[in-house]
């Protein structure tokens, strides 16, 4: 179309020329997932949380832990090696054996890198970035305290903490934080009855499932362009914590936390945990590789991985893999996959079944 005078003073050109200017001074990270996340037309990309993983020292020893502990279920055990897996994971000649466990609806999977053998965790504190957990729901409190204190639980919490009633997102929740056998922190969570699922409501088992897992990030907004405006996940609840009992659960004094709760369409929730106060956590190693013990992998499925890829990539995020891995033997699960990292270098693990 040639513009004239004219055209330029119709009201329809105006508003092409409206758009077209929109396009053309949108910053580079103003793309097509925007609208996916905001829009109506196009599904999330991420459609479920599977499970988070962790890489643990010694497997027999963790399955223990957590199958006699905490109540979880060994549901497959098996030994992985070659080409695609070291692809995946960024560790060259690596020998792996994984096992998947279950409490209730959710899973959770264990990695012992029988080569090459990574770094233990290294002392940290809550606000540390690398800092994540998973919040296993108890149907009593006390109870389930006691059970950890009879198997020696490291304690990071100084005790189970009632968040108080000027906290009114959280008001009434008890949480415990403490330790695995490799230093992995871990939270029980009791909530009241006016919060949480209905299947947590249930006066047994003692352990129920797994309703979230926790990641400390730097700034909630960078983190929430990454998983709601990207990815498509749904904020389900905003909070801001402090006070003694949620420094006493932390085991940081003068914690203040900006809390955001996200939700895909099935799974467990991931937990934004940003520190307004101390602001001292230390960042994610850049040299973390999967085989440390301190890795985690949240694993998020696609019904696009291509598609998922491609707009990660456009929105310059880190790649642990290469490009996306094949597995025609869906050994894990899953017929391809890759790693990625969130803004605070979290791995997020992409998987299409």
């Amino acid at each position: 179309m040639r513009i004239t005078r004219q055209t330029i003073c119709s009201p329809l050109a105006g508003r092409v020329l409206a758009l077209l200017a929109l396009v053309l001074l949108a910053p580079a990270s103003f793309t097509s997932s925007t609208f996916v996340a905001h829009g109506q037309a196009a599904k999330p990309l991420i459609s479920a949380v599977a499970m988070v993983g962790m890489t643990v020292e010694d497997l027999d020893r963790s399955v223990e832990f957590y199958s006699r502990v905490l109540s979880f279920a060994k549901i497959r055990d098996v030994e992985l090696t070659g080409d695609s897996w070291e692809r995946l994971e960024g560790v060259f000649g690596l020998r792996i054996r994984v096992a998947w466990l279950q409490l209730g609806s959710e899973q959770m999977e264990l990695t012992e890198y029988l080569t090459p053998r990574g770094r233990p965790v290294p002392p940290s504190f809550s606000n540390d970035r690398w800092f994540q957990h998973i919040a296993i729901i108890t149907s009593d409190m006390d109870r389930a305290y006691d059970w950890l204190r009879q198997n020696n639980v490291r304690h990071v919490s100084s005790g189970p903490q009632l968040l108080p009633d000027y906290i009114k997102a959280a008001a009434g929740i008890r949480a415990f934080y403490f330790e695995d056998p490799d230093g992995h922190p871990l939270e029980i969570l009791q909530f009241p009855s006016d919060k949480g699922d209905l299947k947590w409501h249930r006066t047994s088992p003692l352990f129920l499932g797994v309703d979230h897992t926790a990641i400390v990030v730097g700034d909630t907004e960078a983190s929430l362009k990454f998983y709601r405006d990207i990815l498509g996940f749904r904020v389900s609840g905003e909070s801001e914590n402090y006070g003694p009992d949620q420094e006493h659960l932390n085991s940081v004094f003068g914690a203040r936390l900006r809390i955001t709760s996200l939700r895909a369409a099935e799974g467990p929730g991931i937990e934004l945990l940003e520190y307004l106060a101390p602001t001292n956590g230390r960042f994610m190693p850049e040299d973390e590789h999967a085989n440390d013990l301190v890795h985690h992998e949240t694993s998020l499925v696609t019904e696009n991985i291509e598609l998922t890829s491609r707009t990660l990539r456009q929105a310059h995020a880190r790649f642990i893999s290469s490009a996306i891995v094949l597995f025609p033997k869906a050994e894990a699960g899953f017929h391809s996959a890759l790693l990625v990292r969130d803004p605070d270098g979290h791995p997020m693990e992409l998987v299409e079944k």
